[in-house]
């Protein structure tokens, strides 16, 4: 038997916020493929992108990309303001994408949200974290690194950091700890509004 489907990446669904994510428009775009009889959605990969913000160029093949992250599901929850997000800079083309603002603008609402929340006492945000400590901790040092280093390549890092120096990235985990714990929440929230 024949089937029919098709491919679109969720940064292209509708959204006011920049980016298509796994807001109501995703569910409702299955929705509308279910009654137009449709079998599959093929997607392109949900890792976070790096440098050129291509799909197939991700940091890790276990993390979540943060733009994906529902701003309105945010909203809803009361950890961020509406009218931030709403008057928050995404780009003047909404059939664009200005990956430029996208990043400076997400990450500044993520930011924002990692701390008004109380996600580090939910039993879910542990469980969370022992369940994928095989590749969190590093993934979370890396990306603060990232953040740390004006997100050059680790190749024009400093020589210990390169190197995987055990005493400067002890030093480092406890000067930034702060910021390691947010790349860590980024991660749950995704899986969490995925999940709901």
């Amino acid at each position: 038997m024949r089937k029919a489907g098709v491919l679109l990446s969720i940064s292209s669904l509708p959204s006011k916020y920049g980016i298509g994510c796994f807001s109501k428009e995703a569910y409702e775009f299955v929705d509308f493929l279910c009654s137009a009889k449709q079998s599959y959605w093929q997607i392109l990969p949900l890792g976070p992108t790096s440098y050129g913000d291509s799909p197939y160029q991700s940091f890790s093949s276990f993390a979540g990309n943060p733009y994906y992250i529902s701003l309105e599901d945010l909203i809803s929850e009361g950890i961020l303001d509406k009218n931030l997000c709403d008057n928050t800079d995404f780009g003047t083309d909404c059939s664009q994408i200005d990956y430029q603002k996208l990043y400076q603008a997400r990450f500044g609402l993520l930011h924002t949200a990692y701390k008004k929340s109380d996600f580090l006492n939910e039993e879910k945000f542990k469980k969370f974290e022992a369940e994928n400590d095989f590749w969190l901790d590093d993934y979370a040092m890396f990306m603060m690194l990232k953040w740390m280093n004006n997100g050059l390549s680790w190749m024009e890092w400093d020589e210990p950091l390169k190197k995987h120096d055990k005493i400067a990235l002890t030093n480092l985990a406890e000067k930034y700890s702060d910021e390691i714990l947010f790349w860590k929440v980024l991660l749950h929230l995704r899986l969490k509004h995925l999940l709901n």
